[in-house]
Order: C-alpha cells, then sequence, then structure tokens
C-alpha cells in the first residue's frame, strides 16, 4: 500500500526523523495560511501516488502569496498520469547543500532487509544505478531487525564527509529501521535526505510503502489508503478471498496456486499469447470463488478467452466444476471457456462439464494452445 508523502512524512515525524515543516491544503486559502505561518519561500508539492511529478510540473518553490495562490491553482488543475491533483503539501523550503539517498527496504533474493545508500540522491535510484553503479553501497541487517552500528559506520565513512555527519545520519538511519519494521513497511525511502542551510541533515522527501499482507494488524495505517489508486477489480478481489492482479493481455486466466498461476502465465506468452491477468483461487474448493473470479475477469473488454487451470490436490475438481456450472447459470459468457482440470476427482468434473457441452484438457500443453488459437 502507497501512502502520500504528506503521511509519509507525518509518519516520520513520529520516529523523530527531521522534516520540514509544513501542512497539506486542499485550496490556495488554505495554502496561504500553511505558507503564513511558515514564512517564505515554501515549496508547494501535488500529493500524487505516481512517479515524475516534477517533470509535470507538479513541484513548485514560491516566494510571495500572490505568485503562491497563481502555482497552487496551476497545479490543483495538473492530471499527472492520469490522476488529479486534491492536495498539495505545502512546506518550508530547505536550502539544500548537497543530497544523498537512503532507503530500507527487502532483497527478495537474499531474503534480507537492505540499507541502500548513496551520495548520489535527488534523482531517480534506478537512474544512478545504470549510470553509476559503484556510487550506490548496501548494507544487509543479517536478519537483525535494529542498526548494527558498529559494521554501519563503515559504510558512513564513505559517504558522509565528516564524523559530525556520520553520527548524525546514523542516528537518522537508525530510526528509518525502526519505523520500516513497526510499521510494516515494504520500502522507506528518503530522496532526497539533504544537508540544508544549517549544515544540518534532514529528509527532503519521504516515501513510504507498506506490505498489504500486514495491514490487518497496521489498522492506523491501513486508514491511509487512498482508494482513488487501487484497481476496484483488486479490491473486490481480495474481498472475495482471491489473488487478483490486473495485466494488459487478452486471455483471463483462472488458476488455483500461485506457482501454478505464474507458469500459467509463462505459457501463454510463450505460445504466442497474453494473459490478462494473474488469478489465483487459492487452496480452496469454494465454488463461489470461481463465480466470483469469472464476473470479476469478465469486466475486461480486452478479454478473448477465458483459461481455467486447475491441478486439483487440496482443491476439487468437481467443485470447481461446480463453480463453472453455477456462472453459467448466471452469467451470459461472451467468451469461450478453456478449461484443464486434473487431479483430485477429475473424473467426476470431467463428466458434470461434458453433460453441460463443455470440452476439458488433462494436458496444460495443449488448453494454453487451445485458449492462445481463440484469440487469434
Amino acid at each position: 500500500m502507497k501512502i502520500h508523502e504528506y503521511q509519509a512524512r507525518d509518519l516520520f515525524a513520529q520516529f523523530e526523523i527531521p522534516v520540514a515543516q509544513g501542512g497539506v491544503a486542499q485550496t490556495s486559502g488554505e495554502a496561504l495560511e500553511i505558507a503564513r505561518k511558515l514564512g517564505f519561500p515554501v515549496v508547494i508539492k501535488a500529493q500524487v501516488l505516481v512517479g515524475g511529478r516534477g517533470k509535470a510540473g507538479g513541484v513548485k518553490v514560491v516566494s510571495q502569496e500572490a505568485e503562491l495562490v497563481s502555482e497552487f491553482n496551476r497545479i490543483k488543475a495538473l492530471t499527472i498520469k492520469g490522476y488529479t491533483v486534491d492536495l498539495i503539501l505545502v512546506a518550508k523550503a530547505i536550502d539544500i547543500q548537497k543530497e544523498y539517498y537512503v532507503a530500507v527496504t527487502i532483497d527478495n533474493i537474499k531474503g534480507d532487509v537492505v540499507i541502500i545508500i548513496s551520495a548520489e540522491g535527488g534523482v531517480e535510484i534506478e537512474e544512478t544505478a545504470k549510470t553509476n553503479p559503484e556510487k550506490i553501497l548496501k548494507f544487509y541487517l543479517q536478519g537483525e531487525k535494529t542498526l548494527d552500528e558498529r559494521r554501519w559506520a563503515l559504510v558512513a565513512a564513505q559517504i558522509f564527509p565528516d564524523t559530525r555527519l556520520q553520527k548524525s545520519a546514523t542516528s537518522i538511519i537508525a530510526k528509518l529501521v525502526k519505523l520500516f519494521f513497526e510499521k510494516d513497511c515494504s520500502l522507506a525511502e528518503i530522496n532526497p535526505f539533504a544537508i540544508n542551510g544549517e549544515g544540518n541533515l534532514i529528509a527532503a522527501d519521504a516515501k513510504v510503502i507498506i506490505d498489504d499482507n500486514a495491514l490487518y494488524r497496521q489498522e492506523k495505517v491501513s486508514q491511509l489508503r487512498d482508494l482513488k489508486y487501487d484497481d476496484a477489480d483488486e479490491l473486490e478481489a481480495k474481498d472475495k478471498g482471491l489473488s487478483f492482479v490486473k495485466l494488459e493481455g487478452n486471455v483471463g486466466c483462472i488458476v488455483n496456486g500461485a506457482g501454478l498461476a505464474m507458469g500459467t502465465m509463462d505459457a501463454v506468452n510463450l505460445l504466442g499469447g497474453t494473459p490478462a491477468n494473474f488469478l489465483d483461487v487459492g487452496g480452496s474448493s469454494n465454488p463461489e470463488k470461481v463465480l466470483n473470479a469469472l464476473k470479476i475477469i469478465l469486466r475486461n473488454p480486452d478479454i478473448k478467452v477465458i483459461l481455467i487451470n486447475i491441478f486439483g490436490g487440496i482443491t476439487r475438481c468437481d467443485d470447481i466444476a461446480t463453480g463453472i456450472l453455477k456462472a453459467l447459470n448466471q452469467i451470459k459468457m461472451p467468451v469461450p471457456l478453456v478449461i484443464r482440470l486434473t487431479g483430485t476427482n477429475e473424473a467426476i468434473a470431467k463428466e458434470m462439464l461434458a453433460k453441460a457441452g463443455l470440452t476439458t484438457y488433462s494436458s496444460m500443453r495443449q488448453a494454453v494452445t487451445e485458449a492462445v488459437k481463440l484469440t487469434k
């Protein structure tokens, strides 16, 4: 779950990570009130959960009231990557002397939490990784949930020019690590991590992503979700106990098990098709899941065929068949179904579907080949 910068900034402040004073505004009048309290110059930033807002004109430093009103209204009228600007952060402008980058995230390959740090801040870290990879350092926590300051000191000495900044950075990054674990983050990022005019380090921007799977224990944080940025179908699927991600293809996929679902998508691509979604009905044999899955997938106007690929273990093939037949009684099926069933109660399921005039396959390759053929 992504949250807005102003929300991430508030989290930083709760963990005593230094941030610029500011507030969020919906109107130019509210923005003026905040700016008058802060004193000019201030920076105004569009609050959108997509990248590229700076390039789109969504960030501006202003020095007087008339300029603030004019620029606020201009930014409020922007559409950035398809999203309107509803809120704008007004913050005290920072006299930035030097920009760094720091983030705490997860290295899935190594199965560890990693601190990524660079003396090249203020730009996208992916760009630095391409052009100057040697300027990015990684520090692994080695299974710990706190910063080992003795090991970390070697990294800090390579990035920051003097012991005062090294000590300050270590304190701030230790707090960022604490936030990362306590709020169940998958990313906690400061970019730029800046030296201000007083020579002190400050978080000039804030980005936090929360692990969706941990929201059940992060009640306050989950309330920060901006539903405008969530796909309605994905939200409904989650509510129905389905794992669903919408893609841009035309082969709708209903599969049991995340691994098989990924393998099915790979097979569709390999055989010349394009999957329209990832959808895992899980290990449950509840026929309602199949019905709900079909309803969600069929809302996509690009769908030309639906491929149902079931390897019955815990999931019973006859329960999947029941769900398919139930769906056919409730939904007008505008596209063909290609069904592969193998495993528990396979014979029963195939007999049920044959009586309804539906062909089934035992081979995954046969089913995927047929599904791709029907899209041509």
